[in-house]
């Protein structure tokens, strides 16, 4: 029996003329259930333009802005299907290879990881040279913290199962960018089956994201994710610590949204 796909893409401030054809090639490529844009903070404009959307599409706008981690996993809770995956908005990885992270999962694997880094990825346009570099140092860093080797831990392109994500959904904090590797790293810490799949990538050079600020922030983010897995493995220091953090997973804000 073929396995149901729910495609989550998070946006803020989206190129409605990049967006829509990109959520079309999405669509024709994985045959998904649903595609549900996730939009932080849109003008009207936006929303205007986004009514050009495949019919399977849905736009869920939040006059805030989230975040990236919390807009996913928002998304993630939405679906019903048994594969969950996300593409970030800018089109930077193609339909295509969405579509084989997503095959990987189809395959056996409980998580599948596009990987922009990977020896067999396709380059098609370069970041920039510091983006280039702190990123790259970014995941020598993380292959040395955690316990899962990759290549490419931030590559916007991510498929996980149903049964799995029930497993980590309850242990992801982090609301912004470093979401990435800490569902990497809690997924491990589950003994999660991951697979990196190298993918096509094209940079968006009009990208919202700061390349240093951002990267000091995922060097934290780094560093709590690392702290989560060890504290599923069981790890007593990781334990303790974690005893005497008044923490709330991102699902705990769904909750109390409901509640009121």
């Amino acid at each position: 029996m073929s396995q149901s796909v729910g495609v989550v893409v998070p946006a803020y401030r989206p190129d409605p003329e990049r967006l829509v054809p990109y959520v079309r090639d999405l669509v024709e490529a994985l045959d998904p259930t649903v595609v549900r844009v996730e939009l932080d903070a849109p003008r009207t404009e936006t929303l205007s333009a986004l009514d050009a959307l495949p019919d399977v599409a849905i736009v869920n706008a939040v006059d805030a802005r989230r975040g990236k981690g919390s807009a996913i996993t928002a998304g993630f809770e939405a679906l019903d299907t048994d594969i969950l995956a996300f593409a970030d908005a800018d089109g930077s990885t193609p339909a295509s290879s969405i579509a084989a992270v997503v095959s990987a999962v189809r395959d056996g694997a409980d998580l599948g990881v596009g990987s922009r880094r990977h020896p067999e990825a396709t380059i098609a346009s370069h970041q920039t040279i510091a983006r280039r570099y702190l990123g790259d140092g970014f995941a020598w860093l993380a292959r040395r913290l955690l316990d899962v080797p990759l290549y490419d831990y931030q590559c916007g392109s991510k498929a996980i199962h149903a049964a799995a994500w029930a497993d980590v959904r309850e242990h992801l904090y982090e609301p912004g960018f470093a979401w990435d590797i800490e569902l990497v790293a809690v997924s491990g810490a589950f003994g999660h089956r991951v697979a990196e799949i190298p993918v096509v990538w094209e940079d968006a050079p009009n990208s919202t994201v700061s390349p240093i600020e951002t990267t000091f922030k995922m060097g934290r983010g780094l560093l709590r994710s690392r702290h989560r897995a060890r504290t599923i493995r069981q790890d007593r220091l990781h334990e303790l610590i974690a005893a005497r953090r008044d923490q709330h997973a991102l699902i705990d804000e769904f909750s109390e949204a409901t509640d009121d």
